[in-house]
């Protein structure tokens, strides 16, 4: 999956500089008595929050809580819908048919859009969670059918793919704006494609290895490989996962370097 390919009609969130990213972050995904990630502290160092839609984590309460809370902090809010999938975390890729897929697709994001116009908040992005994310960056079927259901609720609404991938191309050709999204936390192959969890070293625990890989990846336009080769990306947004224990800490480094870089952080549709 090469990184430098650009989608043939693909409108991006925005007119972005180079140098202005937005920092996201997977987040509200505890559910009942089960705590996941510490919110609180990981999302004043973000500039967007996805949020889970009580498919693959998260439940009515932490999603009001969680909406009110980005809300406080002047965060973004959009939508990370998964495969139904509380046991796997929504990482096991489920053999869903095409319409049990939009049907899903089309209850999570209605469900988080009523709870987040109930605290006065309207969502500004959409992004696929996990093993239906993976799935729909390499599956141009899966991509169509996520992309049609987030522009049968809201036609233009920005989806975010993993950049370089099916499901960019499949958001515009839906008529939805686009935003490539790249991982400092993740460790990649050597295809361009996120190094499977199943396997090791598939995720990044240090806050500095993050740090650097974040400030190659939007001041170099690369990223290093797990075999130690290059490949080339772009993104208009960078996403540090809420369940990594040391998310804070890695947030909170990504944007120093990247500020120290010269480098803007702001929501997708600001430009610096």
């Amino acid at each position: 999956m090469p990184r430098t390919r650009r989608h043939p009609g693909a409108q991006t969130a925005s007119a972005r500089s180079p140098r202005t990213v937005d920092l996201n972050a997977d987040v509200g995904e505890s559910y009942g008595a089960w705590t996941m990630g510490d919110d609180a502290a990981l999302l004043p160092l973000v500039t967007s929050a996805n949020v889970a839609c009580g498919a693959h984590a998260g439940d009515p309460l932490v999603m009001a809580r969680t909406v009110a809370l980005a809300r406080r902090l002047g965060v973004a809010v959009g939508a990370h819908p998964g495969y139904p999938d509380r046991d796997g975390f929504g990482r096991r890729d489920l053999p869903m048919t095409h319409d049990e897929l939009r049907a899903t697709l089309l209850a999570q994001l209605g469900a988080l859009d009523a709870v987040a116009r109930a605290g006065g908040v309207t969502l500004r992005h959409v992004k696929p969670h996990g093993a239906l994310y993976n799935r729909a960056a390499r599956d141009a079927q899966v991509a169509a059918v996520v992309a049609s259901s987030v522009a049968a609720v809201w036609p233009g609404m920005v989806l975010v793919g993993l950049a370089g991938s099916v499901l960019l191309s499949a958001g515009a050709a839906a008529g939805l704006r686009v935003a490539a999204e790249a991982f400092p936390d993740r460790t990649y192959a050597a295809d361009g494609s996120l190094r499977s969890r199943q396997l090791p070293d598939a995720v990044h625990h240090d806050p500095a290895v993050a740090a650097e890989q974040a400030r190659s990846m939007v001041v170099d336009g690369r990223v290093r490989t797990h075999d130690g080769s290059w490949v080339a990306v772009r993104a208009d947004t960078l996403c540090i996962h809420g369940d990594n224990p040391a998310a804070a800490a890695i947030a909170a480094a990504v944007r120093a370097a990247l500020e120290g870089a010269g480098v803007v952080i702001a929501p997708l549709g600001v430009s610096g």
